[in-house]
C-alpha cells in the first residue's frame, strides 16, 4: 500500500526519501493504462509515470501504479495516498480552483462523443439529436454526465441518463442492450470499439467532439519543485518529439555534434538546467532513451488502437495542431 504523505511536507524529498512513486492510474483504461493479468501496468499514461519514476528517483521500475476510479482519484490525491495522478483527466476551472490541484502540461487532447450500434441505426453522421428518447450511459460524477446532460439540453431533446461507477460497467451494459448508447471521451469509446465490439457494429458520433476534454497529470498544490519536475518532464518528451530525437538515435546525434543548444542543454551537456531543479544532469535524456519522445510513446500505445495523431490536436504545432512546449533556455 502507498504511504501517505503528511500536509505540508516537501513531496519531491518524500518521494526520493521513499524511493517508490505513487502514480495514479485508471488501470482500464484502453491504450492508456491497462493492469495486465501479471499485475504490470501499460500505456499512454503508464509511461508517463515511469518517465516521472526516471526523472526523480533514476528508475523506471520505481513507480507504484495505483487503479483508482472516478470517484477516487482526486481523494488520494488531496489525502496523499498518491503523488501524481496520470489518469485521464480533464483540466477545467473548477477542479484547479474547487479541488486548489495543480495541472501539468496537456498530454491528450480529447472531446466527448456518443457511440451506439449500427443495428440501431447509428451511423458516424449522427448527431445528439439522434439519440433522443434513448437510454444513454456515461460515468458518475464526472465531466461526462454532466456535458451528456448539457449537449442533450441543447440539442432539444429528451434521454434517459444512466450512471455507473466505471467505463467497465458501463460497456457491459452497452453489450448487453441495457443501454443505447454509452458517452465519454472519444479516444475511451475508440479503445473500447477496438478491444469489445465483438460481432456488433458500433459507431462514434457525432464527427466533432460535444466537448473539450484536454487531459493532463494532475499534482498538489503548493509543491513548486515537484510540479516543475512533472511539467518538464512532459515538455522534454515534446520538445525531442519536435526535434526528432528519439531512443533509437538519441547516442548517435550525441556524439554527431549535430545538436542544437537547447537539445544539448535538455540532454544534459553545456548550459543544462536540470541541476538547478534538483535533478540529475542527464535526467531527460534517460526518459528519451528508456522510455522515447511523445511520438514514440503515443505511437506505441494510441495509434494500435486507431487514435491517429495526424490531423488531430494532438498533432506537432508545426503541423497544425496543439502539442507544444516552451523553450528549454
Amino acid at each position: 500500500m502507498p504511504v501517505q504523505q503528511t500536509q505540508g511536507e516537501d513531496l519531491l524529498e518524500t518521494v526520493r526519501s521513499r524511493g517508490i512513486l505513487n502514480c495514479g492510474v485508471y488501470g482500464a483504461a484502453v491504450a492508456f493504462s491497462e493492469t495486465q493479468p501479471d499485475g504490470s501496468t501499460t500505456g499512454f499514461d503508464a509511461d508517463y509515470c515511469r518517465a516521472l519514476a526516471i526523472t526523480i528517483l533514476g528508475d523506471a521500475d520505481a513507480v507504484n501504479f495505483v487503479a483508482l476510479t472516478s470517484a477516487e482519484r482526486f481523494l488520494a490525491l488531496q489525502t496523499g495516498v498518491i503523488d501524481v495522478l496520470v489518469r485521464n483527466t480533464t483540466w477545467t476551472q473548477s477542479r484547479d480552483s474547487e479541488l486548489a490541484l495543480d495541472f501539468a502540461p496537456v498530454t491528450f487532447y480529447d472531446g466527448q462523443q456518443l457511440m451506439g450500434r449500427a443495428s440501431d441505426g447509428f451511423t458516424s453522421e449522427s448527431t445528439v439529436a439522434d439519440v433522443a428518447g434513448a437510454v444513454v450511459c456515461a460515468t458518475a460524477g464526472t465531466t461526462t454526465e454532466q456535458n451528456m446532460a448539457d449537449a442533450a439540453d441543447a440539442a432539444g431533446i429528451t434521454i434517459s441518463l444512466q450512471t455507473f461507477e466505471d467505463l467497465d460497467i458501463i460497456t457491459q451494459n452497452f453489450i448487453a442492450g441495457a443501454c443505447d448508447a454509452m458517452t465519454t471521451d472519444g479516444s475511451g469509446l475508440v479503445g473500447r470499439r477496438a478491444r469489445q465490439q465483438g460481432d456488433q457494429e458500433w459507431v462514434i458520433f457525432p464527427a466533432l467532439p460535444f466537448s473539450k476534454e484536454p487531459l493532463a497529470p494532475v499534482y498538489p498544490p503548493n509543491q513548486s519543485a515537484f510540479g516543475d519536475i512533472v511539467n518538464w518532464t512532459v515538455y522534454a518528451t515534446i520538445i525531442f518529439d519536435e526535434k526528432g530525437i528519439t531512443s533509437a538515435n538519441v547516442d548517435d546525434l550525441l556524439s554527431s555534434g549535430q545538436l542544437d543548444a537547447e537539445a544539448i542543454r535538455l540532454l544534459g551537456g553545456e548550459g543544462e538546467l536540470q541541476s538547478a531543479m534538483g535533478l540529475r544532469p542527464d535526467a531527460f535524456y534517460q526518459v528519451v532513451s528508456q522510455i522515447g519522445n511523445y511520438d514514440e510513446i503515443y505511437s506505441r500505445h494510441l495509434e494500435p488502437v486507431g487514435l491517429r495523431r495526424a490531423g488531430t490536436p494532438n498533432a506537432r504545432w508545426s503541423e497544425g495542431g496543439l502539442i507544444y512546449a516552451p523553450p528549454a533556455r
